[in-house]
């Protein structure tokens, strides 16, 4: 778990990741929080599919960096925002990130908040030496939490824009 000025963010075990997905509120009830109203994206949806859940369900990997981490406004005692790391650190100690902020709650800070609690967790991790995340061109929303991180833009195409930030420990 980790902690910010505002949020929780709690990694979920492959019971929770099931019942996020059911987006039917049984999440929300197991850990005593208010109902958001909260959009599963079809991006998501295969995500969890394919990827975080049988990741998750692997008993030789670490599910911390395979799960969602689901952020929960303390004030509000509701989920406003979701992260995720694409797997355990690469061979340079690598890992990518990706994100996104419930409708109802965006514009808030949330996320660079989530992103700056982030960091500081991986800081602490003896494996992971730099973090990396893309963007869509056209989320601006998205690209400035990276700037206010202290991100780098590495690469981009047309269409996309890749993001790095080598942790200083």
């Amino acid at each position: 778990m980790i902690e910010t000025v505002r949020l929780i963010l709690k990694p979920l075990t492959y019971n929770q990741l099931l019942k996020h997905a059911k987006n039917d509120y049984s999440l929300e009830a197991e850990l005593g929080l208010e109902k958001t109203s909260k959009i599963i994206s079809t991006e998501l949806k295969e995500a969890l599919e394919q990827n975080i859940l049988p990741n998750v369900a692997d008993i030789t990997k670490n599910y911390l960096y395979s799960t969602l981490w689901t952020a929960i406004s303390k004030a509000e005692n509701k989920i406003v925002a979701d992260m995720c790391i694409f797997g355990e650190p690469n061979a340079d100690g690598e890992i990518e990130i990706g994100y996104g902020t419930y409708d109802e709650f965006q514009g808030r800070g949330y996320m660079t908040e989530i992103v700056g609690g982030f960091i500081t967790w991986a800081k602490a991790q003896n494996n992971i030496n730099a973090i990396t995340a893309g963007t869509d061109k056209t989320n601006i929303a998205s690209f400035k939490v990276l700037e206010k991180n202290n991100f780098v833009k590495t690469a981009e195409n047309e269409t996309y824009l890749q993001w790095k930030l080598i942790l200083e420990k």
